[in-house]
């Protein structure tokens, strides 16, 4: 009897998410093994010296060096290319180097960028730092409002770039809206989607060309290793990025790509369960903080537009309370959740972005993207929601709140 050692593609993009997810993207040895094989490798041997050369013209099949293609890697990007619902994905090293590459890989001297404002610390570096020194001219727009986007929009516009939700003030961008006007102007859309993951929202379904992601955050989902992803068409991701990441090595190890592979096992349940937890920790702290931005609650001002693009909203969300005395303060009184700039984990997190995540941000780019002295980000785990609310309602208690 003949051992199966790959997959029919015909078969496995009609499966559901929560089955890609386990099983998408597997490539069995000819040893049969039902988890994947976790391939430590640098290179791999021809069995002559034709091969090598027909390897290295495209001509023949096969793996030449693991910067370039490694089977368990290979097995990662088939999986979450299957969950996104695009042709093709490739991996690397960090979720930066997944924006860095996302961006240079297509942007030149003199092209233009729209770029939605509320992000990440090290995606605004990006937008306000290291696209200009390349003569890249950026453009930095409030992305919940999709008209914004239309009126900063250029003749040399080659790109629209943006968050949803947004690290760290969860604004939600409407999907449709923008990628809609990217497309009739012929800009690519290009779809931070971290927060949300394909479990919970897929952009491409709202029409977006790119979505990127760091792997680190809510799929590998245990605070284990730094991975990112990029996901596309064929023609994008083999012919416009690959070029860029074959020769400048933002490699993702077979190892991570092995713990990743793990993680998404259990993204669905994880996601969802913590999602539910996120949101009764966020209705005990809503009467007691000032003020707090949640998607799911009917409270935050986009609530209805998240509610249509999302399954769930996630892990992750933010309030304020006055000030970084009281913020710090409240953070110093936790004795579960721990003080860590990760989010993601499977375990509750809790961070000061505007002292951390965004420290490298200048105070009034900070105060323009809504990042304020007070803000505290919190990423809910798997924990008892009531142990985490406890918690929260001692160090509240703790600061006057």
């Amino acid at each position: 009897m003949k051992r199966r050692t790959g997959q029919d593609q015909s078969i496995t993009r009609q499966w559901r998410p929560a089955t890609q997810a386990v099983r998408g993207g597997t490539a069995r040895s000819e040893w049969g093994e039902t988890s994947e094989a976790l391939f430590l490798t640098s290179g791999y041997a021809y069995d002559c010296a034709a091969d090598a050369a027909a390897r290295f013209a495209g001509d023949q099949v096969g793996m030449t060096y693991s910067r370039l293609q490694n089977p368990t890697v290979e097995m990662l990007e088939a999986r979450i290319a299957l969950l996104e619902g695009a042709e093709a994905c490739r991996t690397m090293a960090t979720g930066m180097a997944a924006m860095t590459a996302v961006l240079l890989c297509q942007l030149q001297t003199g092209d233009h960028v729209v770029a939605g404002r509320a992000a990440f610390g090290s995606c605004r570096w990006l937008v306000d730092t290291l696209l200009p020194k390349f003569g890249i001219e950026t453009t930095v727009v409030d992305a919940r409002d999709p008209q914004a986007f239309e009126d900063a929009a250029k003749a040399n516009t080659k790109v629209f770039f943006f968050e949803t939700p947004a690290n760290p003030t969860m604004d939600i961008a409407d999907l449709s809206a923008i990628c809609g006007i990217a497309r009739a102007r012929g800009i690519t859309s290009v779809v931070d989607n971290a927060f949300a993951t394909p479990a919970l929202q897929r952009p491409m379904e709202f029409g977006a060309d790119v979505t990127a992601y760091s792997a680190t955050k809510m799929m590998d989902g245990q605070g284990r290793v730094l991975a990112g992803a990029v996901c596309g068409t064929e023609d994008f991701i083999t012919n416009t990025l690959l070029p860029f990441t074959r020769n400048t090595g933002p490699t993702l190890s077979a190892f991570n790509a092995w713990v990743v592979l793990k993680g998404l096992e259990t993204l669905d349940l994880r996601i969802r369960r913590q999602s539910e937890n996120a949101l009764k920790v966020g209705r005990f702290l809503e009467p007691r903080v000032p003020r707090i931005l949640h998607p799911g609650l009917p409270s935050h001002p986009q609530h209805n537009l998240a509610m249509r693009q999302m399954d769930a909203c996630g892990p992750i969300f933010a309030f304020e309370v006055e000030g970084r005395a009281q913020a710090h303060g409240l953070l110093d009184a936790l004795q579960l959740v721990d003080i860590s700039n990760n989010i993601g984990d499977s375990r509750s997190l809790m961070t000061h972005p505007s002292s951390t995540t965004h420290s490298g941000v200048a105070e009034d780019k900070r105060l323009e993207m809504g990042v304020t002295e007070g803000l505290l980000r919190l990423n809910v785990g798997l924990e008892d929601a009531d142990d985490v609310i406890e918690d929260l309602d001692r160090a509240l208690t703790a600061v006057g709140l």
